[in-house]
């Protein structure tokens, strides 16, 4: 399943609620996993950001219905980025030099 990777900030909403933030993350985790995709990590982190979630989703499609899911919800805003691992990018470079 391709990888996702997801760096997350609290938006105003979402910090006035903090104390619930376990509560929406076991959450998130149960429709992501409704939906067929996996969380692999999650990492409250310091810094320019709050949080950061590495996840897997069946498709494209899945991953982005689950973030605007996500994010219609209010708490929090992501910037996510497909993850290539490097067998996964060697096959894709591989390409280049055929074409």
């Amino acid at each position: 399943m391709p990888t996702y990777i997801s760096l997350m900030k609290y938006t105003a909403k979402g910090i006035e609620t903090i104390k619930d933030g376990p509560q929406r993350t076991a959450e998130a985790i149960k429709t992501l996993e409704k939906m067929g995709g996996k969380l692999t990590g999650f990492y409250y982190v310091m810094g320019e950001y709050d949080m950061v979630g590495i996840a897997e989703a069946p498709s494209d499609e899945v991953a982005m219905a689950f973030l605007t899911g996500l994010g219609a919800q209010g708490n929090v805003r992501t910037t996510t980025m497909r993850a290539f691992t490097a067998e996964e990018a060697q096959k894709i470079m591989e390409k280049l030099a055929s074409a």
